[in-house]
């Protein structure tokens, strides 16, 4: 069987596994994006606070994902919780540091004549210095989500959702007739998906970011 006979066989549990994939990478960069911009609004102005979270978000890094995972595994058991945890904390990084670096991009002449209107902190934030931070914090929700895309597949050793359980099941049947195909199939599957999901968000920004801010 070839690949493409493979695929066209399996193609029903291909679709579910990629749609699950997709699922667990959207909610928890969702939940990354939330506690990322917060962490960043809230150490943004002063330098020390904003060097600790950065360095704290970028130590998760260091972890290798499958040593991360199997830690979590005898707290929260297997599934979708340590996939969620462990997806969470990779995402952070890219977006806690372009909160922090388009907040602090702002131009403070501009931050001064919202308050020389009367502007509260919160009018300002939500009115000003969010909007003109977006194109940042965008980029790092770009790059998290390409980073996790990866990840999320090293989440099948913990009996979580996605593509990784076609990957891992082709590499523990190495030799047999479909071990390369399932392989393949899963990584093409998580390109495909990283490909779809970076469109979307180019997509977003043409929409949301004003073309004077784009250029």
């Amino acid at each position: 069987m070839n690949f493409w006979e493979y695929v066209a066989g399996r193609h029903q549990q291909l679709l579910t596994d990629a749609y699950q994939h997709a699922s667990a990478v959207f909610q928890c960069m969702v939940v990354a994006t939330v506690l990322g911009v917060l962490i960043g609004v809230a150490t943004y102005r002063s330098e020390w606070a904003g060097n600790l979270v950065t360095t704290a978000t970028a130590t998760v890094l260091t972890v290798p994902a499958l040593a991360l995972i199997g830690l979590l595994i005898p707290v929260v058991g297997l599934g979708v919780a340590p996939t969620v945890i462990a997806l969470t904390l990779y995402g952070l990084l890219p977006v806690v540091r372009n909160a922090i670096v388009g907040l602090r991009g702002v131009d403070p002449s501009l931050v001064d004549a919202a308050t020389g209107i009367g502007m509260s902190r919160p009018a300002r934030l939500l009115r000003i210095e969010l909007p003109l931070a977006w194109p940042p914090i965008l980029t790092g929700i770009r790059v998290a989500t390409q980073m996790l895309m990866g990840i999320a597949a090293i989440a099948a050793y913990a009996s979580g959702p996605g593509l990784g359980n076609v990957i891992f099941r082709g590499l523990a049947s190495l030799g047999s007739a479909n071990a390369l195909n399932q392989v393949l199939a899963g990584t093409l599957g998580i390109i495909v998906l990283a490909l779809l999901f970076d469109a979307a968000y180019v997509l977003i920004g043409r929409l949301t970011i004003p073309r004077g801010i784009r250029a």
